[in-house]
């Protein structure tokens, strides 16, 4: 059962001050492409000191945050998904609260419900977990379709619908979860809407030697199970970086990219359904968020190629055909990317860029 939320003294309380989290109703103030750069890095080597070997997945995944996305760790069970989730929430000052999925979890579970109090003869909200900054459902598969569900309006709107009121989450609030994809027994494959929903998926791996070793020797340095990571940011700061990647223009022949690339899985012979244009659009926000991570405010093409297989690859319907011959979604865009033609015109500093 998810953590007992916080009580208030209201008969309707606020379920973001019960959830301990800022309401931050203002818009702030938005970064600088520098400062952000500084920020992110800072971010990323806290975290790193503690999650080994998953350097560009931390990095897709702290691009997707800045972008206002949700982020989906499929892998084999033991990497280290639920740690990076973690590591990244404590590291820009999220509060975070984790949901073990379950085959008897109830979308109230997420959700909080209306609980009769005696004493006033009111039924009172209790906010359940996704009151939050930053929610880590675990092993997101293995509860029923119907609890999944309560998480589509969280992460499309920011909000939850209880009972007919509507009750609007924290800023900034993101949903990372993580499923194991070897397994079938007692899960419940996520549809397509829902999968739709997460701006990236993206797979860890299993480290190398070194790296391995290195997991090894750390755990034995600190002398204890549970790893931390001291925080960079906060809440609002984080809503100043994002408001900074906001703030970053586009060249259209990017953003055409990204829809040629988008449209030419549609037509791609191993793919049934191809990505829509929340595909392209969620293409065109990771890539933009990785620029200013890199210390720039202009996007390349080489941008929307890193971050094309995790941003599109779970949008994709195969045939049965290429399902069968073991072609995987990631092969496709693979190949898409590598036949689509880049950009027609390039400014210098792109091409600066690009050569660097």
């Amino acid at each position: 059962m998810p953590d007992d939320p916080a009580r208030s003294d209201t008969a309707h309380p606020d379920p973001q001050r019960a959830a301990g989290t800022p309401d931050a109703t203002a818009a702030p103030a938005p970064l600088g492409v520098p400062e952000v750069a500084r920020l992110g890095a800072e971010i990323l080597a806290r975290v790193e000191s503690v999650v080994v070997g998953m350097r560009e997945p931390l990095h897709i995944a702290l691009a997707t945050v800045l972008a206002g996305g949700h982020v989906l760790f499929e892998d084999v069970p033991g990497l280290g998904k639920t740690l990076a989730a973690r590591s990244i929430a404590s590291a820009v000052g999220l509060d975070f609260r984790r949901l073990q999925c379950t085959p008897d979890l109830l979308p109230s579970d997420i959700t909080g419900s209306f609980v009769y109090v005696p004493s006033t003869a009111e039924f009172e909200f209790r906010p359940g977990p996704v009151f939050t900054g930053l929610f880590l459902a675990d092993e997101i598969n293995r509860t029923s379709p119907k609890t999944q569900s309560a998480l589509l309006e969280a992460m499309a709107e920011g909000q939850v619908s209880v009972e007919g009121r509507s009750f609007p989450l924290p800023r900034p609030f993101h949903v990372m979860a993580t499923a194991n994809p070897i397994e079938s027994e007692g899960t419940y494959a996520l549809p397509e809407a829902q999968l739709d929903r997460f701006m990236v998926r993206l797979s860890v791996g299993y480290p190398d030697t070194e790296g391995e070793t290195r997991v090894l020797l750390a755990r034995v340095a600190r002398r204890q199970e549970v790893a931390t990571v001291e925080p960079v940011t906060d809440a609002a700061t984080l809503l100043a970086m994002q408001a900074g990647v906001e703030r970053v223009d586009v060249d259209p022949d990017i953003a055409a990219y990204c829809v040629a690339i988008a449209a030419a899985t549609r037509r791609h012979r191993s793919v049934e359904v191809g990505a829509s244009p929340r595909g392209s659009q969620g293409l065109l926000l990771v890539a933009r968020a990785l620029a200013v991570l890199s210390g720039r405010d202009f996007v390349i093409p080489d941008d929307v190629k890193r971050v094309a297989v995790p941003v599109l690859a779970h949008r994709l319907t195969l045939t049965v055909q290429a399902w069968t011959s073991g072609v995987s979604a990631a092969q496709v865009v693979t190949d898409v990317v590598g036949t689509v033609p880049g950009p027609p015109s390039v400014g210098a500093r792109e091409r600066e860029a690009t050569r660097g």
